[in-house]
């Protein structure tokens, strides 16, 4: 009798438990998906970040986490589809034929009728923006994804040699004319100071990418399509008078030797310097940033151009803008958006940007005295452990803001000091064409036209810099023609669809 006694105790006593023991273990409130390249070395299950939200919104997340592109791009074609659906898709690089897709399905929500309630911060972003609030825009007026908005965006600058100019007692160009001049100085007076002469490379380039990047210089400043949009217009200057000059201008730097004969055929892995004790050979050349050229050491030689006078104007070519579109969405599964539009709004506030940039106050970061910041240890550290493991910054892109003046704050001279210089040309520069979402029609138009265009204008305007192909006012006409003939202005025509 005790022997059941107490085995109906025991059976009670488990029934009794059980609940409190499901109740411990919460299930996540949303599946989150996305990518974060494997290099990044995120771990989304134990990254501080999510946990640090997780404190302070109380929302959990089972993670499905891709680190390869081409799975994470498959698996992208799979939620078009339907299978499967996560309720959040995080650094999702959804691009415009994929946010197109997803729309026309049904496999996205709209978020707009949540923002100006529930992503306040966002939403005083977009008002104050109202260009942006077109770009995130779809045709039928729904908001299907968020995007990063990023205050100091990634662009191809001419980084320019401050100390040879001061060895030749040289002022900063301003001017086509002015550069052209500085050139022959770098080239003539042993500007390295080395006792070598001839060693100095006045430009180098890699090929008319970078080349159209000084196009500036001469009032053109059309995208990677070739055309650009002002005052409601689209025009393409491949075929314009200014182009014709430019060319000229280049086809001199190159007689001249100004120009690096290796432009055509070199990459930037090959024009590298590594060796910290090598000379400086550099006067002049593109780049996102000084390192991706020279050492560490020699980075603070260089200042980033000041945008090139055109008929009393500076103005140049933004590359990418402030604004990467598709890194957020919520699809059709998802339980409570207004509680994921909160969530995700905290990353348009300096605060909750911080968090996912650079980590926690006083633990990862710490501000000075001065007002600048700096990491709260050493920089291995840094690249070893709190960027994996604290910070989601890297990787992919992620939705919110990324805050200029913070970055300008950072107590490292040398690093703070590009970062003045990038801003500096930032000031100056426009995106040539709005971003818009395409229909699939125009599209493959575009790729299809694209496709003929490019490489022709491409090599023969390397024909007219070289002198391959003579440049006068008849093979300009005839390189014109040709481009007509290959859909130049039909391009245009697709592109004007879509200016307001």
């Amino acid at each position: 009798m005790r022997r059941a006694i107490g085995m109906l105790l025991a059976a009670v006593m488990m029934l009794m438990l059980a609940p409190c023991g499901a109740e411990s273990v919460k299930a996540p409130d949303y599946v989150l998906e996305g990518y974060d390249a494997e290099s990044s070395g995120h771990d989304w299950v134990t990254n501080l970040f999510f946990q640090r939200m997780q404190e302070e919104t109380g929302i959990s997340f089972e993670f499905r986490q891709f680190g390869k592109e081409d799975t994470w791009a498959a698996r992208k074609e799979d939620i078009i589809e339907g299978n499967d659906l996560p309720d959040v898709l995080f650094k999702a690089g959804l691009t415009e034929t994929e946010t197109l897709a997803m729309a026309e399905k049904g496999i996205l929500i709209d978020l707009k009728p949540y923002l100006e309630e529930y992503a306040p911060d966002l939403w005083a972003i977009l008002e104050q923006h109202p260009e942006y609030l077109d770009a995130i825009t779809l045709p039928d007026g729904t908001i299907r994804t968020l995007p990063c908005v990023n205050e100091l965006p990634v662009n191809n600058l001419i980084w320019i040699n401050q100390t040879w100019l001061n060895n030749l007692h040289l002022e900063m160009p301003s001017t086509a004319e002015e550069l052209t001049e500085v050139l022959r100085a770098f080239r003539d007076q042993d500007a390295n100071r080395n006792g070598r002469a001839g060693d100095e490379v006045p430009l180098s380039v890699l090929g008319m990418w970078d080349l159209r990047f000084l196009g500036h210089a001469f009032g053109m400043v059309d995208n990677d399509y070739y055309v650009s949009a002002r005052d409601g217009k689209v025009t393409s200057s491949l075929t314009s008078e200014n182009n014709l000059a430019f060319l000229n201008w280049l086809h001199l730097l190159w007689e001249e030797e100004l120009m690096s004969h290796q432009s055509f055929s070199t990459a930037d892995s090959l024009r590298q310097v590594t060796d910290s004790n090598a000379a400086i050979t550099y006067g002049v050349f593109l780049s996102n940033s000084p390192l991706t050229v020279v050492p560490s050491n020699a980075m603070s030689q260089y200042v980033a151009l000041a945008p090139l006078t055109w008929e009393g104007k500076q103005v140049y070519r933004e590359l990418l803008g402030p604004l990467t579109r598709g890194t957020f969405a919520l699809t059709r599964t998802c339980p409570e958006p207004e509680k994921m539009v909160a969530w995700v709004n905290r990353l348009y506030t300096e605060e909750g940007s911080l968090l996912l940039q650079v980590g926690r106050e006083g633990e990862e970061y710490i501000w000075l005295e001065d007002g600048s910041w700096e990491w709260n240890m050493d920089l291995q550290t840094v690249a070893s452990d709190v960027l994996p493991n604290a910070t989601l910054g890297d990787g992919g892109v992620a939705p919110g803001i990324v805050k200029m003046d913070f970055q300008e704050k950072y107590a490292d001279a040398a690093t703070k000091s590009m970062i003045h210089e990038m801003g500096k040309v930032q000031a100056a520069s426009v995106l040539p064409y709005p971003l818009v979402y395409l229909s699939a029609e125009d599209a493959e138009a575009i790729s299809r036209l694209q496709g003929r265009i490019a490489p022709f204008a491409e090599k023969r305007m390397a024909e007219f810099v070289t002198g391959d192909t003579p440049l006068n006012p008849d093979t300009f006409r005839e390189f014109s023609e040709e481009l007509e003939r290959l859909g130049l202005n039909d391009m245009i025509g697709i592109w004007q669809k879509y200016v307001k």
